[in-house]
């Protein structure tokens, strides 16, 4: 997915696990730090870095993950080209439009309303994420956060609606 928020880009690759109650989003900042943001359907979710700052921060979302049955109680609001691409569209509880190719109903765009915009550039179904990349890092669990210098890509305000 190519994140476009507010001045920033970056490529995220998310890992959706429904069954395990998981995801992963690796997010790949233009020019900057890769960011893995470990997600469990329990609400807890862990930012941190690979590299030398060992940062770290766990947060605490009381919904957990997306559903797959997320659009329930979506409103539809008809069929609109977005990247080139017949969609279907959808808007829920003013948060989230999501576009949705009409042909292959696979994921096309994700608009918040916060302005941040996510174009998804691939999606494999079925394709699976080593098990090793599931955990967050020892350094995660020994005691005070080592907290990131900035909110993840918005996440963090854009979950607390």
């Amino acid at each position: 997915m190519l994140n476009t928020s507010v001045g920033t880009l970056q490529i995220n690759d998310l890992w959706y696990d429904w069954p395990n109650g998981r995801n992963v989003n690796i997010i790949y900042k233009q020019l900057g730090e890769i960011l893995y943001d470990v997600e469990w359907n329990n609400g807890t979710s862990y930012y941190y870095t690979l590299d030398s700052t060992k940062q770290c921060s766990t947060v605490h979302f009381p919904v957990g993950i997306p559903r797959p049955d997320f659009l329930d109680g979506a409103n539809y609001l008809g069929q609109h080209y977005r990247d080139g691409f017949l969609c279907n569209l959808w808007e829920k509880v003013d948060f989230i439009w999501y576009y949705e190719d009409v042909l292959t109903l696979r994921p096309v765009a994700f608009d918040f309303y916060s302005g941040m915009t996510i174009q998804v550039m691939t999606f494999e179904v079925g394709k699976v994420l080593d098990e090793s990349n599931w955990q967050a890092p020892v350094y995660c669990f020994e005691g005070a956060d080592h907290p990131l210098p900035e909110s993840p890509f918005g996440l963090m305000r854009l979950r607390d609606v």
